[in-house]
């Protein structure tokens, strides 16, 4: 496995002997030989890992012996690692699940694994045997959860233990045999100042966002997969005073809110019967039921973006959620054709007044060529004698030497001024808080 290598420090003739079809008939041996003894003896032994583990050793040196060549320590602690995977774990992309800067796994077949790391794709030399070793992965992670995959159920979403998300797809959808997805959940806590730190967006954008959450600002986090959405929803969570009560809404749980009273909620699918799915729409509209002052949607992408407008527009000022959209103009007409998806009896005209009426604040992010990701504009929705207009307040400007492997640049304000204050004078705020943070970077 590519993780165990770096850590035993394997020489070159080990790797290319852990690579070998032999090296992959001696693991599948062993571990049938490890399963049959187990459940010809005691059929909850697996639940004991370090019983298993030294019934796997006292097999290997009762085979050692016989092989010729002899396996080095290393193929041999490499060996046990790859069997004890497979037993406990998730195989050969155990060690990618461990890895920090990891954020997808792509399973392209038995034979081709590729890697988010830090925003880039790479393919590994990680592999399957054969398709059959991949379907009996996918087999023991949904099986826990009462999901099948067969060619009446070609795909699947589902989670692993650790809560990342994983999406197969299998023939006749797709030729290549069985497609997996699995995008990582991190629990990494990276905290405003960390933001910035990263470059992510600058002190006057934070300062501006803790004044526009603190008071109650609709806002909307818009950008591609990947490009940091849940990682700012989570970091300006925080500025969303404690004696208020949240709700989330999440199709997979994933938020990671910094606020000491939260109601999490997640959505269910359909069991093995076709019965017993609760929609994102379903969660939305059980949360105004339960005295929250602000919901928070992880991510809307279907018709649930009707009942987020409706609740924005009846009480639950501030509240929060992700969108993929490629930009601040995006966001209103991907809102309008999801909400119209829904086929609840509302004409366009009303659903353009709901979002006219809920939207404030827009944030795009981006995910950019070289890996980093950072925050290129923040936007204003406001109406004027029954025009809509997108008013940009700060933005990124990309530097001289700027270039696509590595991109330079700063946040700036644009000098425009917010009306945000004047939709929350009633608390007792004025636009003039808000225009003085403008006028930082200005």
């Amino acid at each position: 496995m590519e993780n165990s290598n770096i850590t035993l420090d394997l020489t070159e003739l080990e790797k290319e002997n852990i690579a070998s079809e032999r090296f992959r008939e001696l693991r599948h041996f062993l571990h049938n030989r490890l399963i049959d003894g187990i459940e010809e003896q005691n059929i909850h032994l697996l639940k004991d890992i370090n019983q298993v583990e030294r019934r796997l050793n006292l097999l290997l040196d009762e085979m050692h012996p016989r092989l010729n060549p002899k396996l080095s320590v290393n193929e041999q602690k490499n060996l046990t690692l790859q069997i004890m995977h497979e037993l406990t774990g998730l195989g050969p992309i155990s060690g990618l699940m461990e890895e920090p800067g990891v954020t997808d796994i792509l399973i392209n077949g038995p034979h081709e694994i590729w890697v988010d790391r830090n925003g880039r794709l790479t393919k590994t030399n990680l592999r399957f045997d054969n398709e059959s070793h991949l379907k009996r992965f996918l087999d023991r992670i949904l099986s826990t959860q009462g999901r099948q995959l067969d060619a009446r159920q070609p795909m699947v979403d589902s989670r692993l233990p650790d809560g990342s998300r994983l999406h197969a797809v299998i023939p006749p959808l797709c030729e290549s045999g069985p497609i997996v997805s699995i995008r990582r959940f991190h629990t990494e806590d990276l905290s405003t100042q960390q933001l910035i730190d990263k470059g992510f967006l600058s002190q006057a954008m934070m300062d501006f966002l803790a004044l526009a959450v603190s008071t109650g600002i609709n806002i909307v986090i818009a950008g591609s997969a990947g490009a940091g959405k849940t990682t700012l929803l989570n970091a300006i969570s925080g500025f969303i005073p404690e004696t208020e009560r949240i709700v989330t809404v999440e199709e997979t749980a994933e938020l990671q809110l910094k606020h000491p009273h939260v109601i999490s909620l997640e959505s269910r699918h359909t069991n093995s019967e076709g019965n017993g799915a609760i929609s994102l729409s379903d969660l939305v509209r059980n949360a105004l039921r339960m005295r929250a002052d602000r919901i928070v949607v992880g991510e809307v992408r279907g018709v649930e973006v009707l009942d987020m407008l409706q609740a924005m527009n009846v009480g639950h000022d501030g509240s929060l959620t992700t969108l993929h959209a490629n930009s601040p103009n995006d966001v209103i007409s991907r809102m309008e054709t999801l909400a119209l998806m829904g086929n609840e009896g509302f004409s366009t005209v009303a659903i353009q007044q709901m979002i006219r009426s809920s939207l404030q604040l827009i944030i795009q992010v981006m995910r950019f060529q070289d890996g980093s990701r950072r925050v290129v504009s923040i936007c204003e929705f406001i109406q004027n004698d029954d025009k809509e207009q997108i008013r940009e307040l700060f933005h990124f400007k990309h530097a001289d030497n700027s270039h696509p492997e590595c991109i330079e640049g700063s946040h700036n304000a644009t000098g425009n001024d917010s009306e945000l204050g004047t939709k929350v004078a009633f608390k007792g705020y004025t636009s003039e808080q808000f225009n003085r943070l403008l006028k930082v970077e200005k």
